[in-house]
């Protein structure tokens, strides 16, 4: 995502952020319980990924400001303990948690200065990318669990260029992995994006909203594809 610029980015850091918090305050207590829509999780375990996501992009923060290695997380059994864990706290102090977490990143961001930007970090996947990419990372947090939570926020009420900018890393990230089928996507503004993948590529149309939805696997909208129903993806992350 190194064609992202935080000029674009740091508006959408703030308005997805705002969405999802406001989403989460208005979550009763009794409704910290119910499911979310990834298998497995209720709303506890969501908010508590969405506290710790921001103490992880801190680490990052602080790898690209002094150069030591912080990884994100030490291993994917710690960042799913620490979520299980997370979970089992009080609706309002998982309330708090998300709220702090979220000021404290965005104060470590706010604070990198400007000639640690380009410092190397990697991300929990192993890939390097500049520090630029921190502020995606949570935009894309921020953004796709806004709707998750199943409180009517949809990728409608996202901005329509973070939609653009969330399908352009998808189709990238679905292109390296190579194993799915080749997608061209063609959104009704005009925008288009392929997916490099196995057999000759299906044509799928549609807005920028229902498309960037069906590449995260939040359903497919209002979606048309050339060769009859829409391919078939796997996951994205």
């Amino acid at each position: 995502m190194n064609w992202l610029s935080t000029d674009e980015t740091w508006p959408w850091l703030r308005t997805g952020t705002d969405l999802f918090l406001g989403a989460v305050d208005g979550v009763t207590d009794a409704e910290f319980d119910e499911p979310t829509a990834l298998p497995h999780w209720c709303r506890r375990h969501l908010v508590a990924h969405m506290g710790l996501n921001a103490q992880a992009l801190q680490r990052l923060v602080r790898w690209a400001a002094t150069g030591e290695a912080t990884p994100m997380y030490s291993s994917t059994e710690q960042r799913s303990g620490d979520i299980d864990a997370g979970s089992a706290w009080s609706p309002q102090r998982l309330r708090d948690f998300v709220h702090e977490t979220a000021v404290a990143l965005e104060a470590d961001l706010d604070g990198l200065p400007a000639d640690r930007w380009t410092a190397e970090v990697r991300t929990a996947q192993g890939r390097a990318v500049p520090a630029t990419e921190i502020v995606w990372m949570r935009v894309r947090e921020v953004a796709v669990h806004s709707v998750d939570l199943g409180v009517g926020i949809g990728f409608g009420d996202l901005p329509a260029a973070l939609c653009a900018a969330l399908i352009g890393d998808v189709a990238a990230r679905r292109s390296t992995q190579g194993d799915g089928p080749a997608v061209e996507l063609v959104s009704s503004d005009g925008g288009t994006w392929r997916i490099d993948g196995v057999g000759a590529a299906a044509t799928v149309r549609g807005s920028v909203v229902d498309l960037a939805s069906w590449l995260t696997g939040r359903g497919s909208g209002a979606l048309s594809a050339d060769k009859g129903g829409l391919p078939e993806l796997g996951p994205w992350l």
